[in-house]
């Protein structure tokens, strides 16, 4: 089960920009305390791209951002997010990235959007923005 998760993290070097707009980042056992649920369900989560995780750090150890998860499980509308992200050409550091990145006719980032239940108008944005 390791080797399908680690073909799931992002592995890209250049996460320092990343660092300064993610504002806090969980390790799989830190989601599994903050959801309640047991680090294999955590796992699953990023293996089916409910949320995603980069290797960060000198010992690359999956990060994901804390915004991601709430203590129900991944955000609501983070999956499908990432699929529209992912099909218009986004790594998933780019995608982490962008979700973080401020956009003043939001207003916020598109993953305050998410969190406020704008995920039709974050979708566009990402549908608009393909590479």
């Amino acid at each position: 089960m390791v080797a399908p998760l680690r073909a799931e993290i992002a592995r890209e070097t250049g996460t320092d920009e990343l660092d300064a707009l993610v504002p806090e980042w969980l390790t799989v056992p830190d989601v599994a305390e903050v959801t309640g649920r047991d680090q294999r369900e955590v796992r699953r989560w990023l293996q089916e791209r409910e949320i995603v995780a980069v290797r960060r750090g000198e010992r690359a150890v999956a990060s994901v951002p804390a915004g991601f998860v709430t203590a129900e499980g991944p955000l609501h509308h983070l999956k499908g997010t990432l699929s529209v992200l992912a099909d218009s050409g986004y790594s998933d550091v780019e995608a982490l990235a962008w979700l973080h990145t401020a956009d003043d006719t939001l207003p916020g980032t598109p993953l305050d959007a998410l969190r406020a239940n704008r995920k039709t108008e974050v979708r566009r944005r990402a549908q608009a923005s393909s590479f």
